[in-house]
């Protein structure tokens, strides 16, 4: 018997995703759970579990390769059942060989390129199905089998470049005959912006996986001595050409797409507030060695998320939303707190489900694994529906604030700058003196249809206080 994996809607009402990695491959034996590759919707990247147990006959569709929901992926034989008996020999299966070949990626551009079927003749047994299912993988590669049965080479064919850089749109030859490269998106990534050809790194991990250390080696080790960031394809690197080209799908094109609808459907005010943080600081410090935080990453980010979450309760209408098919303005009794996470692959907003209710400890903890997963490009969709007010962090990278665009489905966003030390004037009076202090900027944006300046301004004026006197926190 064998079983057809299905691309299974795992977000909410996705049409198509992109398999990134197979971590399987033709006649594994997998397990129940087992995780058998890796896809990209449009949110995030998510690890698919296998449902059925048995041995791996077919992988139906290539690294790289964009499909919709429903479209079959893999078959699964029963265990100790070979690709053979598993209905890939034309005999076994009792159909013509011509409607049994795997798909096949032909055409000489992105307009022109199209899955077709290709009747190829094979022998039986387990050595046609591994010839199938290595031809659909590179069907520009023209094994001696294959040759002998009476199939002729395909000139045209464009085979997936298994490092996710695809080769140039004139049909540049790839190495198709070495083994598929394993590595983590993130990790390919990386390579691509390096300009490093994976498959001429040879991994140093038992299970053949390649490290962001050993791409990072890789680049620093050219001849010129430096990594070539700009050079995404090894066809620009040869052409010499200074542009290239990158399609727009999962998750960045979700993002632009989100951006785009709130920018334009969305009234969007900002305000501004420089904040002496010292306090702020120090307590941090003193939270790295307290035995609640012992295994929790504490940063500033912690302070000002328990901030905004305290002067939330104070003003409500920054965690509500507009309904503008009901004409009515939906306040919300909890909060999920989205942190703003730059990836790979694009920005995604990640959220904590009812922050409000959590100790300061266990809101750290969750701040941190949401960040972890998210650099690591593994968000479920779950994590990231549901939001009601954001928090995005620029700090990191040296900037002061800027103006947010407000997440889709709520009504505000917090931009939490860069702390800088800056001369500052303190006390009052006679005392009054210029010190070096901490100091930060805090910028909010707000939807202008229902929060007006009054409750946007009390809003970052109490964030604002926990942060320059994080014991004001107990008036609230």
């Amino acid at each position: 018997m064998v079983n057809e994996f299905k691309l299974p809607d795992v977000g909410e009402g996705l049409t198509e995703a992109e398999i990134v990695a197979w971590h399987v491959q033709v006649g594994d034996t997998v397990k129940i759970n087992d995780i058998i590759c890796e896809i990209e919707t449009a949110k995030s990247v998510v690890e698919l579990p296998s449902p059925y147990a048995g041995v791996v006959s077919a992988l139906l569709v290539p690294e790289g390769e964009t499909v919709a929901v429903g479209t079959p992926i893999i078959r699964i034989g029963e265990a100790g059942q070979g690709p053979a008996e598993s209905g890939q020999g034309p005999a076994e299966s009792g159909h013509d060989a011509a409607e049994e070949q795997p798909l096949t990626l032909v055409g000489s551009g992105p307009k022109e390129a199209a899955l077709v079927r290709r009747p190829r003749k094979v022998s039986s047994g387990a050595q046609a199905a591994h010839m199938q299912t290595q031809a659909a993988f590179e069907p520009g590669l023209a094994s001696p089998q294959v040759e002998a049965a009476g199939a002729p080479a395909d000139p045209t064919g464009i085979s997936p470049d298994p490092t996710g850089i695809s080769p140039d749109p004139a049909g540049m030859p790839a190495d198709s005959g070495r083994a598929a490269v394993l590595a983590k998106p993130p990790v390919r990534k990386l390579a691509k912006d390096l300009g490093v050809d994976l498959r001429s790194i040879t991994p140093s991990r038992p299970d053949g996986v390649i490290t962001r250390a050993e791409v990072e080696a890789a680049a620093s080790a050219r001849p010129d001595g430096a990594a070539e960031a700009t050079t995404p394809t090894p066809a620009a690197t040869s052409l010499g050409e200074r542009e290239w080209r990158e399609p727009i799908k999962g998750v960045r094109k979700m993002m632009g797409q989100a951006m785009v609808e709130s920018a334009f459907t969305l009234p969007h005010v900002s305000i501004w507030k420089t904040v002496d943080v010292t306090a702020t600081t120090e307590l941090v410090e003193r939270l790295k060695s307290h035995r609640d935080f012992r295994d929790q990453r504490v940063s500033p980010l912690l302070i000002v998320a328990k901030a905004c979450l305290l002067a939330l309760r104070r003003t409500p209408i920054i965690n509500s939303v507009w309904d503008e098919s009901a004409q009515e303005i939906v306040f919300k009794r909890y909060v999920n707190l989205g942190i703003a996470a730059a990836t790979p692959r694009g920005l995604v907003v990640p959220n904590v489900k009812g922050a409000d209710a959590l100790a300061l400890a266990d809101l750290a903890a969750a701040i941190g694994g949401l960040v972890a997963t998210a650099r690591d490009g593994k968000t479920p969709p779950a994590d990231l529906a549901g939001g009601t007010f954001t928090i995005t962090n620029v700090g990191p990278f040296g900037m002061e604030a800027g103006t947010p665009i407000i997440n889709p489905g709520e009504s505000a966003i917090l931009c939490f700058g860069a702390i800088e030390r800056r001369p500052w004037v303190v006390g009052s009076g006679a005392e009054e003196r210029i010190e070096p202090r901490e100091v930060c900027t805090l910028a909010l944006s707000f939807d202008h249809r229902h929060i007006d300046g009054a409750a946007g301004s009390r809003f970052l004026a109490d964030v604002a206080a926990v942060l320059e006197d994080p014991a004001t926190a107990l008036l609230f």
